[in-house]
């Protein structure tokens, strides 16, 4: 088993004294192998952090024993840690869809394991939806799912409102990452009026986790966010890279593609950015590849 394990956590919970547990998480920072970042609001905790197994032991044991959380959590490994430092960040949300009103914590749909939502999924009046942005479901996404194609999660209400239906559509089940989005977005569309609304306990890493692929409804691979990019059913790393002009996943095709450069532009994004952009994206690159010479790590790199 490889030496670093990444933490991927969040929780919906009302929160008091941020500032002090954020100085609590911050103390922590006396293990220099844990790396990675917490967004902390009065709403609850969003994260991916990662680190040795027993520094991972001693956080997840504080979390434990604060009264405060019940932490959802899922784990994966690698040999080299993804991050390149830790941080524990204040903010108005967690996760951020924009309107601070939407709340899991006082208004919430029906969770499902993902055994349930196998069987959900066979129901033909039931609409799936993908609440993660659109450069990440390219790479992989449930049977039938749709795609709102978003550049952001706040562009996600616009969507509910412009192309859903509250009487045409009585079956809402929707899926994210690790499940705070769609956590929230369930709320949004309670809010709406909607009456059945659905979302996968823990996303899809959780689903890869507990689902042999025998039995899986999903296809491709699942965009992460750290430097592995994506990981396949097996959670192991994949093989994309990421685009840094504009965070695309690409497959080992896609960078033999003309349109690719390093750091500065891919087939997706080679017309979209400007003059200014690519020659700020070139330069970036030339300080990564002068990190890399003397073997460090450059802040700014993929």
């Amino acid at each position: 088993m490889s030496q670093i394990v990444v933490t991927a956590l969040y929780q919906f919970v009302s929160l008091t004294h941020v500032k002090d547990i954020q100085n609590t998480l911050l103390s922590f920072k006396q293990y220099d192998d844990l790396k990675g970042t917490l967004i902390l609001a009065e709403e609850g905790i969003n994260g991916t952090i990662a680190a040795s197994k027993q520094t991972t032991e001693l956080l997840l044991k504080w979390f434990d024993e604060h009264p405060d959380f019940n932490l959802s959590y899922k784990q994966s490994y690698c040999e080299e840690n993804p991050f390149l430092r830790f941080k524990v960040k204040l903010k108005k949300e967690i996760v951020t869809i924009g309107d601070q009103a939407i709340n899991p914590n006082d208004l919430v749909g029906e969770y499902l394991n993902p055994q349930q939502w196998n069987e959900l999924l066979q129901d033909p009046e039931v609409v799936v939806i993908d609440t993660r942005n659109d450069y990440e479901c390219q790479i992989g996404q449930f049977k039938g799912a749709l795609n709102p194609k978003t550049e952001t999660f706040r562009a996600f209400p616009a969507y509910v409102d412009d192309q859903l239906d509250v009487k045409k559509h009585k079956k809402v089940a929707m899926y994210c990452t690790g499940g705070i989005r769609c956590e929230k977005a369930s709320s949004l569309m309670l809010a709406r009026g909607f009456e059945k609304v659905y979302h996968l306990e823990g996303g899809i890493l959780k689903y890869l986790e507990e689902v042999e692929q025998e039995n899986s409804l999903w296809e491709g691979d699942c965009f992460v966010f750290d430097q592995r990019v994506a990981v396949n059913h097996d959670l192991e790393p994949s093989g994309h890279e990421q685009c840094f002009a504009c965070r695309a996943p690409l497959t080992q095709a896609q960078m033999m593609h003309e349109s690719y450069q390093p750091g500065i532009s891919c087939e997706y994004c080679i017309e979209q950015t400007t003059l200014e952009q690519k020659a700020s994206f070139i330069e970036r690159q030339k300080q990564h590849q002068l990190a890399k010479k003397r073997g460090e790590r450059h802040i700014g790199g993929n």
